[in-house]
């Protein structure tokens, strides 16, 4: 299970939690701009935008869970089990496999105005990438600093919403996630008043009981509802740090720690990591489940003009700052 989330201040920020029981070779992967992606039925994109993210690279290809390209464009695919549904080969459409729609999107777009264009000929095919690596169900949140939508793939047709506050989850659809907000208007963030009974002298006995009833668990529908009022009532400075920490805060939320989540093979669930990227400039901070110090790696410091991936490996172990 995952988060994604976007935040502005004077930059625009786009990142996630990936929430899973195990990794399969996270890395950093810079896309340069001559990178070939050799797509299965859409040809060889020789000249595109260059691309940052978390991937797992597989026979060269790099599988990104999570992006932004030098426009400034994000893109994050989440997993949507049971209700995304993707097609065979259509004639006349541009047939493109769901692994494949972050580089198709990320290297020709640079606004979420010019990936509606591209959407309305699309069609999300179901070849996994090998044999080894089964179709993924995912939907996606695609967002640039003027706004956020969010695709889903399932048996009714492709799906195109806007999504304004901005966060993605799981499942239920998103359209389902953004009605089950209507049952948390009353929370806020400042202290409540009394609306239980005029005949009795109620009164708060603590900060923050305006989100009493502020669901706490991490299903993927109670993490939207949470994420959704952090986000939406987040308050920061502008600069770099002030902005960065934040959004860290903001994912900070939704982090599930280990042990909490059983799956039913006795393994954990836990964010295995969290990504904040400043889209405006390309700089992708991360932190790792091991490692709380925010790390982070410019796309600009790297020849972008190349034709080879570059790739780092996460930090994974925990960075403590010793004071004395």
């Amino acid at each position: 299970m995952c988060t994604a989330a976007t935040y502005r201040t004077k930059d625009f920020y786009f990142g996630r939690t990936l929430d899973y029981d195990f990794s399969y070779g996270d890395e950093i992967a810079v896309t340069p701009r001559r990178y070939p992606f050799r797509f299965r039925s859409m040809g060889i994109m020789e000249d595109h935008y260059a691309i940052i993210g978390m991937a797992h690279v597989e026979d060269g290809f790099p599988l990104y869970y999570d992006a932004v390209n030098e426009k400034g464009l994000g893109m994050a695919g989440l997993n949507f089990t049971g209700n995304a549904k993707y097609g065979g080969w259509v004639q006349n459409k541009d047939n493109v496999a769901g692994y494949e729609l972050i580089p198709w999107l990320l290297g020709q777009c640079a606004s979420v105005k010019e990936v509606r264009a591209l959407l309305e000929q699309i069609n999300i095919t179901d070849e996994p990438f090998n044999k080894r690596l089964p179709v993924a169900q995912l939907h996606w949140m695609i967002a640039d600093r003027e706004g956020a939508i969010t695709v889903e793939a399932m048996a009714s047709g492709l799906k195109v919403e806007e999504n304004p506050v901005g966060i993605l989850t799981n499942n239920p659809p998103f359209s389902e996630q953004m009605f089950y907000l209507n049952n948390y208007m009353a929370l806020s963030p400042k202290p409540p008043t009394n609306h239980f009974c005029d005949r009795l002298k109620l009164q708060t006995y603590s900060r923050g009981m305006g989100a009493i009833g502020l669901p706490g668990d991490l299903s993927s529908q109670s993490r939207f509802v949470r994420a959704a009022f952090v986000k939406m009532n987040s308050v920061s400075g502008d600069t770099e740090a002030e902005s960065v920490s934040q959004f860290f805060h903001i994912l900070g939320s939704v982090d599930q720690p280990r042990g909490c989540c059983v799956l039913e093979d006795g393994q954990y669930e836990v964010t295995l990591f969290t990504s904040c990227c400043n889209a405006d400039r390309g700089i992708y901070y991360y932190t790792t489940y091991g490692n709380h110090q925010i790390t982070a790696v410019d796309m600009h410091r790297e020849n972008l003009d190349e034709t080879a991936l570059v790739r780092y490996t996460p930090v994974e172990t925990e960075q403590i700052r010793m004071q004395n």
